[in-house]
């Protein structure tokens, strides 16, 4: 999850050098099918794995159809609202995810775990308003903030539903279905924009960027997702999203774009401090 959070960051500060050329939903529609095609690759190609479709395939368009929703809700959300917004509200999927976890699978979150938990999510939230109390006080809650938050839900859903619904297949198949099932509902939402794109009059930087976003952001770090969500407590898998903001700092930061100021920095180590502690929690299965 360290990776994943390590790769999710990536996808913002890469992302950003492509959208004035191409939406978003499309953009998206693109990222996970070529990330559906490398994750067959690897499944079916390298790995060997059955290509059969797993019995009660149904449960793999749930978890497709989670990941869509979510990704097309922040996309629409941020039509409405600014980004820092849905970053905040990005703070609740952690929370949301420990408490779905005890009703699905009947995980319970210690004193400690939710201590940890509300304390990296307070560091987040300090990160991105940039270390400003202002900031904070003004946050107003929005019909954008309001669309985003359904997302949240369905991705908060995501991971323990991944390990309620699994029958033992492995992270690569149940990987390749759930992206091949993201990327089918993502393409039946944007279906005009996807026809309307001029896609061959699209800048070289646009398709580096999509290649990076289809590898690593989404078709390693769904293979890391749903790893860990077979392995670790809910409440444990998307707390480390929490680190996504820490590491857009140090990659903007390397890149030239300036370093955070030292109120922004004292967040971060609250985030992994908070973490810290979290990982070294026993995990209540």
């Amino acid at each position: 999850m360290l990776a994943f959070s390590a790769m999710i960051a990536g996808a913002f500060t890469t992302g950003a050098l492509a959208v004035p050329y191409i939406a978003p939903v499309p953009l998206n529609a693109l990222r996970f099918l070529l990330a559906t095609i490398v994750m067959g690759v690897v499944a079916f190609g390298l790995v060997r794995e059955s290509p059969k479709v797993p019995p009660a395939p149904w449960r793999m368009l749930v978890l497709g159809a989670l990941n869509a929703v979510y990704f097309v809700s922040m996309f629409i959300a941020l039509t409405m609202t600014a980004p820092v917004a849905t970053s905040a509200v990005f703070t609740l999927i952690p929370l949301m995810t420990a408490g779905l976890g005890f009703f699905l699978l009947g995980q319970r979150v210690g004193a400690l775990v939710l201590i940890s938990l509300v304390l990296a999510g307070l560091g987040s939230i300090w990160v991105i308003f940039r270390g400003e109390v202002s900031a904070i006080a003004a946050f107003d809650i929005g019909q954008g903030e309001l669309v985003y938050l359904v997302g949240c839900f369905c991705y908060a859903l995501y991971a323990p539903l991944v390990r309620r619904f699994n029958r033992g297949e492995s992270a690569l198949v149940s990987s390749f279905w759930t992206l091949a099932a993201a990327t089918v509902c993502i393409a039946l939402f944007g279906l005009r924009e996807i026809f309307a794109t001029d896609w061959l009059a699209l800048p070289a930087v646009v398709w580096w960027v999509l290649a990076y976003l289809a590898i690593f952001p989404t078709a390693v770090s769904f293979f890391c997702l749903q790893y860990a969500s077979l392995r670790l407590p809910a409440s444990k898998v998307l707390a480390y999203g929490y680190l996504t903001p820490v590491f857009v700092i140090f990659y903007e930061g390397l890149l030239g774009h300036g370093w955070a100021s030292l109120s922004v920095a004292a967040g971060a180590l609250v985030i992994v401090a908070g973490l810290v502690v979290l990982a070294l929690t026993p995990d209540k299965r």
